[in-house]
């Protein structure tokens, strides 16, 4: 590596780390703060597999991956999932229409369309709804100026196979295209002991642990774990030299998504994303910057027990009394947005103020052998509309090696059930933050911040029914999953931490402490009564650090490494229960990576990424102990000319048998015992991959 080449690796290692400046990386274009971390590449050398969550995992140590499938996973971060976490993709608030998260937002883009992603932890985010505790924002690829595009060939263990392409150019002197597209499916995958997802289920049933009622069919046992195909077009149009238009579609069609540790099956998970942003700068003194958009996102997702025994059965062993039938869970969701946004600059001051307006809906019911139950049996969540409406003003005050950032944001939301007898709510909340940045010297940042948000209960958590279950007597009925009168969560979070930059290295640490004002928390015990919700409020805190950095040896050599850590207790337990750890908090969990360039054309990578033992668990709701881990992947990445790229990885070099997603029963998993324990779902063996690219 030459002088030059070091000093631009470094520069790029402390944009990734956070500094406070403008900064280009490729495509990148992005003012990053020191509370932002930015992950670019999930979608050049690592390109194998459409699972964002996974390859967030790999690459942030304060992301952890909730194992689900091959692909379609979810993410926590720092602690916290669901909606605790806010995910938009280009602006756009894509949520899944599964109470059971099969279609988590995160998974609604594939990896190749990505650009960079953005990922702000904590409360200091005022201009989107419901930022609880972080904020993932996903950056899509953007058209070029010239013509230009590649192409994937993507191959791997388990039968994978993926093809994607991507162009875009100018078509007019002002107007700009791009278009990309991608297929892709994949067997089941085998775990460290050569289990597939049959036969991981197999193993609970040889166990005397599952009923064997919830294996697949013995004519579905090979099927493949999934097929997915995507598109995205673009057409951005610079109506003038400081106004422009852009305008995108982004569909996803996934079949036949195996979910081996749930009671289900996805028939298919459909997305689309329809997005209009218009901005327009430098219209006077009180507009630097104007910024405009309208979006809708639609989801339907039906998920069926149609490949499980217990579909075909005359009669289900260890069920005495259930008729065998093919039952199905049919939901979709549609999400409405516009936003409007105007930015200034006044003396030392850059001001923000804009208005922020969704509207989702989310309907879903049940149906026996392809047909709706009975009304009084049909509906799961029964047409819930949660309106929110919200003003937010931000300001950014420059005062010579102190920077400062507040915001304020106030919002109004309504939530509305079809159900004449499910309650209405109604939450309001003022929230804000103060976040400031000293710089030292060139070198050297401080920064510290304090800040409130909230998130309301979403319409699982509040009505969610179940299917119908028989009471002793043979009579039927449906239990309430979700809590009717839940409030929303407050998290009061304090962020304090140093960034520093030497010759060869860089290094961060932050520390972070979160007092959860009515967390919504899920309890076991209510789960067996008939009559009452799941959930309900609980005050808690969580608190941790991290620490991440890079290190250049020598011309060729260079390292980057984090880790993180956290600790959350309930202020008190739950009713009836007796433990105060909280769930979904993972152990301690390192990514360390070393990379090496042989010459210009020729580079490797070695990733080694592991976490301690899973101890301090919700033992009451699901959760269970986990062992430590530590997998190795090592990449090579060989360039021909300017056209060719190849790589070849191996990751689980050593073929463990490992799990990093623990069973919080907030989920609905697959019943594994008499203790009362679901079924946990370990992650890949050692999987071997090819990526071929030719870019034009």
């Amino acid at each position: 590596m030459t002088r030059i080449k070091k000093g631009i690796y470094l520069s790029l290692a402390c944009a990734l780390s956070l500094q406070a400046a403008q900064v280009e990386l490729g495509t990148i274009d992005v003012e990053a703060k020191v509370d932002t971390e930015v992950i670019k590449d999930v979608s050049g050398e690592d390109i194998k597999s459409a699972d964002l969550a996974e390859a967030l995992f790999k690459q942030s140590p304060s992301v952890t991956l909730s194992r689900r499938s091959g692909i379609a996973n979810d993410i926590f971060v720092r602690g916290q999932r669901r909606d605790n976490i806010n995910v938009t993709i280009d602006g756009t608030k894509v949520c899944g229409a599964c109470p059971n998260r099969m279609d988590p937002p995160i998974s609604h883009v594939a990896t190749n369309n990505v650009d960079y992603i953005e990922i702000n932890e904590g409360p200091y985010n005022v201009e989107d709804f419901g930022v609880l505790s972080a904020d993932v924002k996903i950056h899509t690829i953007k058209p070029g100026d010239e013509f230009e595009g590649e192409v994937n060939l993507g191959f791997g263990s388990w039968g994978y196979k993926k093809a994607s392409f991507a162009a875009s150019g100018a078509i007019a002197e002002n107007v700009r295209f791009l278009l990309s597209g991608s297929a892709e499916e994949g067997e089941q995958y085998e775990d460290g002991d050569g289990n597939d997802f049959a036969g991981q289920i197999q193993r609970e049933i040889d166990d005397g642990k599952a009923l064997p009622a919830f294996q697949f069919q013995d004519r579905y046992k090979d099927m493949d774990a999934f097929s997915k195909k995507t598109l995205m077009a673009k057409l951005f149009w610079d109506i003038a030299d400081n106004q422009e238009l852009r305008l995108s579609y982004t569909a996803n069609r996934s079949d036949d998504i195996l979910y081996p540790s749930s009671k289900m099956d996805a028939i298919s998970d459909d997305s689309d994303i329809f997005n209009i942003e218009y901005t327009a700068k430098d219209l006077g003194t009180y507009s630097k910057e104007l910024n405009v958009q309208l979006y809708q996102t639609e989801v339907e997702h039906p998920m069926s027990t149609m490949y499980r025994k217990k579909a075909a059965m005359d009669s289900n062993p260890g069920m005495p009394g259930v008729q065998a039938a093919e039952m199905t869970h049919a939901l979709t969701t549609k999400m409405q947005g516009a936003n409007i946004k105007n930015s200034f600059d006044l003396d030392n001051h850059t001001i923000t103020a804009g208005i922020d307006y969704s509207l989702r809906n989310w309907d879903g019911g049940y149906l026996k052998n392809g047909k709706p139950l009975p009304e009084k049996f049909y509906h799961s969540i029964w047409d819930v509309d949660t309106e929110n409406i919200a003003f937010f003003l931000k300001d950014k005050i420059t005062m010579d090696k102190l920077v400062l950032d507040m915001g304020l944001r106030y919002d109004d939301t309504t939530i509305t059930s079809e159900n004449p007898n499910q309650q209405n709510n109604d939450y309001s909340e003022l929230n804000g933050y103060l976040f400031g940045t000293y710089h030292m010297d060139s070198n050297t940042k401080f920064f510290a911040g304090a800040g409130k948000s909230s998130r309301v209960p979403d319409a699982k958590e509040l009505y969610w029914m179940s299917s119908p279950m028989k009471r002793p007597d043979g009579t039927m009925f449906v239990k309430p999953i979700g809590t009717p009168d839940l409030e929303a969560t407050i998290n009061y979070e304090l962020d304090a931490g140093v960034e520093m930059t030497f010759d060869n290295a860089t290094f961060k640490a932050k520390a972070f402490y979160s007092m959860l004002e009515n967390y919504i928390a899920y309890n076991d015990n209510f789960a067996k009564n008939p009559t009452i919700g799941q959930y309900e409020n609980v005050d808690a805190t969580i608190y941790g650090f991290e620490l991440s950095g890079t290190y250049i040896a020598t011309d060729s050599l260079y390292f980057d490494y984090g880790m993180a850590y956290q600790i959350g207790e309930k202020d008190d337990p739950l009713t009836g229960q007796t433990g105060t750890d909280m769930p979904e908090i993972p152990p301690f969990k390192v990514n360390l990576a070393a990379n090496y360039d042989w010459d210009e054309s020729l580079t490797f990578r070695a990733e080694l990424f592991g976490a301690d033992d899973w101890t301090n668990i919700d033992v009451e709701n699901g959760e269970q102990e986990l062992d430590a881990y530590a997998v190795l992947n090592l990449r090579g990445t060989k360039r021909f000319g300017k056209n060719f790229e190849l790589v070849i990885g191996v990751d689980n070099v050593f073929d463990n048998t490992y799990a990093v997603s623990n069973t919080y029963k907030d989920l609905i998993l697959m019943p594994t015992g008499p203790d009362d324990t679901v079924m946990l779902m370990n992650e890949p063996g050692r999987y071997v991959y090819t990526n071929l690219k030719y870019k034009f």
